[in-house]
This record gives C-alpha cells, structure tokens and sequence, in this order.
C-alpha cells in the first residue's frame, strides 16, 4: 500500500496541530497543510506568521504523522521567487516534501520560465514543485502540465495528477499513462458527479467544497490509478462542507480512508486481471 496522506482541504477547519494528530489516530501516513490561499480571502492556515502555530505544529509532527505537502503556490503574471521565500523557509522548517502549485499566467512562455524560477528555488529546501492541471486554469489538462514541466527542465519538477481535474479536463487515461514516473511525486483522489458543470464557478464549487468519496460518483478512478505507479503517495483531498460538517471531519476523513483502501484494492484487482499499470 503506498503512502496516503490527509489532505488539508479534507480536513477544514482544523488547525495544523489537530489535523497532525487526526491523521495519526486515522492511520494515515502523512497529512496535507496550506499556508497560502488558493484566492484571495480564501482558508489557509497563518503557519508564515504565527510562531507559537509553528512550533505546536512541529511538536504534533514528532509525536504523529509528516507533512507531506503544502499548498499553495500560483504562478501569475507577477511572480517573483522572493514573494514565496518566507512559505519555502516554512517548508523546510517543516520538513515538507511537495509543494502545490498552480499555473494562472496565461503567456505560456513565462509560465514556464516562472516555474523554473520557483523549482530552482524549492530545490534548496529539497523540494519538489508539484505543478496541478485544473480545467479553470492556464494549465488546464496533462498535457499542457507536462509540457511546461519537461521545458522547465528542472530535476525537481512534477506533474501532479488530481483525480477530480484528470475526470474533469480534456485529459485522456493515456495522457496519464505517458508522464514520466520521475515526473510524479503524488496523486491527489476523490470522487465527483458523473455530469460535468459547464462553467468555471460550477467546477470550482466541486472542487472547493464539494466531491464525492472515491467511489460515489462518475470518475474512473480505478481506471486512472491503473495509470499510475502502484508505489505513488496519494492525497485524500475530499472537501464536502455540508457532509463534514454533519458528520464531524474525524468521521468523514475516516470514511474517505476507508473509501481509499477500496479503491485501491479495486485497481490492483483490475491490474491482476490485465490493465494496465506502473
């Protein structure tokens, strides 16, 4: 079984320290933090400024669970590696191994250039810069993800694969298959309607609060995994507001666990049975 961390989204609204402890008494192997927000105003936790956070959140990581990743970095037309000194200094403090980003620069060409810019400096803390196709964004499937990681030609690059935005995206099952596994450091999964919003702010409310646990909804998942390496991390990143709220977040986190395991049993059931996989 590869190493499956919580995912911070999965875990709203729980500070670092609990969300450390949670993953812990859950069994899970790692957990997900986010210290930047995904937009302005947005949930993220004040790591980068709050020293007594730091330091309860390194005490839970020495009696619990790893961070494994940490969110988020966007790469816009303004960006400039000292903006993101103060979240990278955070992460090696911490001890993270993978760090989210996102491209929203739509000159493709700079992009690229900013993404080298950000892996070269990510490499110092031993980093690795993840980079997640979203249909809603300038990098809005595979193979637009793997393209401007191979240009960037960074050792530390990688293509993050997130099952939501691989169902969601024109992002096909070998387009998967073709990315490189020195090219992958983890996977995110989740489960979403089968029928695909049309517009940008419907895709976001999925994304953002709203998807399945593995296995309820339309995403092959089995199918996507089958693509991957079997040893590949994988984040449970399974944000439903409502659901979690009316469950708690212990029992939702433990259910998308459970829901996890299943659909990995699943895939290396196909994968015995001939389909394909890494």
């Amino acid at each position: 079984m590869p190493t499956i961390s919580l995912a911070y989204l999965t875990t709203v609204p729980l500070p670092p320290p609990e969300a450390i402890r949670l993953a812990a008494e859950l069994g899970y192997d790692a957990v997900g933090l986010r210290s930047l927000p995904a937009a302005p105003g947005g949930d993220a936790s004040p790591l980068i400024e709050d020293a007594a956070l730091r330091a309860e959140t390194r005490r839970a990581i020495a009696s619990g669970v790893p961070v494994f990743d940490m969110e988020i970095v966007r790469l816009a037309a303004d960006f400039t590696v000292e903006t993101f000194q103060p979240f990278l200094e955070l992460c090696g403090e911490l001890g993270v191994r993978a760090i989210l980003t996102a491209g929203d620069d739509p000159d493709e060409a700079r992009l690229t250039a900013s993404y080298a810019a950000f892996c070269e400096a990510a490499a110092a803390y031993g980093l690795t810069a993840d980079l997640e196709f979203m249909p809603w964004t300038r990098v809005p499937d595979a193979r637009a993800a793997q393209r401007i990681v191979e240009a960037a030609g960074q050792p530390n690059g990688r293509v993050l694969v997130d099952a939501l935005h691989a169902g969601r995206s024109h992002t096909t099952l070998a387009d998967i298959a073709a990315i490189p596994a020195g090219r992958l450091s983890y996977a995110q999964i989740c489960d979403a309607p089968g029928e695909i919003p049309a517009t940008d702010e419907g895709l976001i409310h999925t994304a953002r609060q709203a998807r399945l646990l593995p296995g309820e909804g339309g995403i092959d998942l089995v199918g996507i995994f089958s693509q991957l390496p079997a040893e590949l991390p994988i984040s449970v990143e399974v944000p439903h507001l409502e659901r979690a709220s009316q469950l708690g977040v212990r029992e939702w986190a433990r259910q998308a666990l459970a829901a996890t395991h299943r659909i990995l049993a699943a895939r290396d059931e196909a994968v015995a049975g001939g389909a394909s996989l890494r």
